[in-house]
């Protein structure tokens, strides 16, 4: 990611993370930060708020792969575990596209993807282990933040919306009907949260563009 936005010469942006997309984005602005001219945060997490009892089996892994691994390839391959990442506790499941799980489903199950995904699995230990430097350098440039999660995730806990003020007292924070995914559910309602806060940016007189590091980590 840092490579694409130096080839495109995005010399400024202001970083919509989501998931998987939080850790690269957060890497991105520690080794960058006169570049970030602004956050927008959706379901990613920066703060072991967000980590609730469910991560004590992700512990269990890092802890020990070789015990825990079988476990965790066959939720990711099986098509219940496809739906639960996408539904997780929501009520809404009428606004859900079935193909979105039954895709996944297909695509987890392609040659070689299980263990693409279990090491990244693995690897995300290390984004736990930069959570205290990165809310260093969240206390310290402030930037504009946006937050905006949905509180039927079933990845992450909603507490972590609000922790991010902790460290930025000024971060504007909704948290939504909608799951991990807000945007499958609440398309317009985030479309518009971000208009405004753009807009805002865009009043400021800072340059700026968008760039989104967003993937979603299946669970």
């Amino acid at each position: 990611m840092q490579h694409f936005t130096e080839t495109v010469g995005a010399n400024h942006y202001v970083l919509y993370m989501q998931d998987y997309g939080g850790p690269v984005g957060f890497r991105l602005a520690v080794s960058h930060p006169e570049r970030v001219r602004g956050m927008i945060i959706q379901n990613a997490v920066a703060h072991e708020d967000g980590l609730g009892p469910r991560w004590n089996r992700m512990r269990e892994f890092w802890a020990d792969r070789a015990a825990n691994e079988a476990g965790f390839r066959q939720s990711l391959a099986s098509l219940a575990g496809a739906q639960r990442r996408h539904l997780g506790s929501s009520p809404n499941v009428a606004n859900y596209d079935p193909d979105l799980w039954s895709d996944e489903f297909a695509f987890m199950n392609k040659p070689g993807e299980g263990d693409i995904q279990i090491d990244l699995f693995f690897d995300y230990r290390t984004n736990v282990a930069s959570y205290s430097a990165w809310q260093d350098w969240l206390k310290q440039a402030k930037p504009p933040t946006l937050v905006v999660s949905g509180k039927y995730d079933q990845s992450f806990e909603a507490a972590e919306a609000q922790a991010y003020k902790r460290e930025i007292p000024d971060a504007e924070v909704h948290l939504i009907d909608a799951g991990h995914f807000a945007l499958d559910e609440k398309p317009d309602e985030v479309a518009a949260l971000i208009s405004a806060f753009m807009s805002g940016l865009s009043r400021s007189k800072r340059p700026q563009s968008t760039t989104r590091a967003g993937a979603h980590l299946p669970r």
